[in-house]
Parts: C-alpha cells; structure tokens; sequence
C-alpha cells in the first residue's frame, strides 16, 4: 500500500508530488456513480487538467447573486462581491494570482477592494497564493484552525503564510452584510472547510455550498475514517440550490457556463446535484483498504 511522504502532506504546494505518489495505485479502486466509473487516476485528471488548464484563466462570470467566477480552467477562485469590499475565495497558485486579479477588473472590480481571503483546504493548488494577494490588496487571511500547520508549510518563493484570522466548525465571517459560515469537513486535509451562504437571485433566495474536496487520502488511518464519515454525514445535511467547489468539474462549470451565455441566469442552480460529487468521493472512500 502507497504511503505518503511527509514533504508532500506539508508542503502540498506542487502538484507534481501530489500526483505522483498518486500514480502507484492510480487505477484501483473502480467505482461507478450515475452510469460512469471513477478511478483515483481519472479523479485527478479531470480535477487538474494540464499545466495550461490550471494556469489559464477561464472566462469570467457572475455565477448567482453577489458570486463571481475569477478561476482558470480547473483551480476555482470565487469573488464575493459586497459594499463593504469583497471576499476571494481561493488564491490558487502563487502564479495565477495576476490572473486573478486581471478577471476581477474585467468585470469592473476594483482588486484593491479585497478585505478577505479565505481557502477551502490548505494544499498549493488551492491556497499557495495567500500571501501575493495580501501584498497585493492588504486584505486578511482567514483560515480554518486546523489547518494552519499545513499552511505554514506552504511558502512560495520563501514568503510565510499569512493568517491573520482563524475559525472553527460553525463560525461565521461577516462582510458587507453577506455571511459565510464555515464548516469544517476533514479528511482531504484536517481542516478541510466547506462554506455556505445565501444569496438572492430573481427575487428569491438560494443556498450556496461551495465544498471542500472529499477525497480520501491513499492511506486511510482510524483518524482520516472517522473524519470522512463525519464530514459525508455532515455535508448531507447542509441546505444547498447551488453547488459549487475548489475544482470546477466538480460541479460540471464549463457546462453549465455554456447554458448561462445561451441566457439561462439560473444556469448553476441545481439541487438534484448537489450530492453527485460526494457520492462519488463517498464511494471511492468506501472502497479503499480499511484504516490500520
């Protein structure tokens, strides 16, 4: 069985070491949810893309409400737009943070105007960009309490990672009369955090997950078990119209932008979906070695 090394737990901040601790058991297990096998391999792939697609910005976009689309091709990052500032969810790679940027003004945001940045799970695809965007806009890092260790361990070109600001499993983060509320979902990582709000779209309102990654590490241990099986139990519970996630095949985005643009403004809202990535990880968790 596949055992990880610690640099790669830590320092998460190439994917490369990721990926390739991965490729050992890459096509065991199989699953199959709704008609189509999934494989660790095929998970990856389809999360990650190539260099480009995580790299390249995918063309921006209001999603529902005050939430914006400022991501590539296949690392999300949201903007939360409010009158007091606005909020990024997810800084991706230090590398795409002008890329970023260059998406928010192209839909007339003023980068500067970022007062908080917050991150679904502390690996570098994900978060490695914390500290260019604080130097960028002086904006506070908002992180999940149990993550912090990892994310000291991600250091770009040598920076410390800023955290300015840490939460627990249902705290709320307030700005500009728009509220997150964290929820802490480990297992990909210990403080592996789905966060919720409600936004208005056409008169009504509209529950917004955007969820941490569920999946399992190669190894599980008796820890990581009875993380997961909280986090499946404790996702399952939460209210969701729109699901959204830190890759963008997890909520089919490309999809569903093609039916925004044709001018459907509801194109991302979709109930009946908001269990089909978990599924998928849930099976894949379940089919794993048991913990030793």
């Amino acid at each position: 069985m596949m055992r990880w090394s610690r640099a790669c737990w830590l320092a998460t901040a190439a994917v490369s070491c990721f990926v390739s601790n991965l490729v050992a058991q890459a096509d065991e297990p199989r699953v199959t949810v709704g008609g189509q096998t999934y494989t660790p391999r095929s998970i990856v792939e389809r999360n990650m893309g190539s260099e480009a697609d995580q790299t390249t910005p995918f063309t921006p976009h209001r999603v529902i409400g005050n939430i914006y689309y400022v991501g590539t091709r296949t690392l999300s990052s949201f903007l939360i737009v409010t009158p007091a500032g606005h909020m990024l969810l997810n800084t991706t790679y230090e590398r795409n943070v002008e890329g970023i940027r260059s998406s928010a003004e192209s839909l007339g945001f003023r980068f500067g105007d970022v007062k908080l940045v917050l991150g679904n799970h502390a690996h570098g695809d994900h978060m490695e960009g914390d500290a260019r965007l604080q130097e960028l806009t002086g904006a506070q890092v908002v992180v999940m309490a149990d993550d912090r260790a990892a994310l000291e361990g991600i250091r770009p070109g040598g920076k410390l990672h800023p955290v300015d600001r840490t939460v627990r499993d249902g705290e709320r983060v307030e700005l500009g009369g728009t509220v997150l509320t964290a929820h802490l979902t480990a297992g990909h990582t210990p403080g592996c955090t789905a966060w919720t709000t409600t936004v208005q779209e056409g008169g009504r309102d509209y529950d917004v997950v955007f969820f941490c990654s569920l999946r399992a590490p190669a190894r599980l241990t008796p820890e990581t078990t009875a993380q997961l099986e909280r986090s499946f139990a404790l996702v399952r519970r939460l209210p969701c119209d729109v699901p959204l996630g830190d890759h963008p095949a997890q909520y089919r985005m490309e999809e569903k932008y093609g039916r925004l643009i044709g001018g459907n403004a509801l194109a991302f809202v979709e109930p009946a979906g908001c269990m089909t990535e978990v599924e998928i990880q849930e099976a894949m968790f379940r089919a794993l070695p048991p913990a030793r």
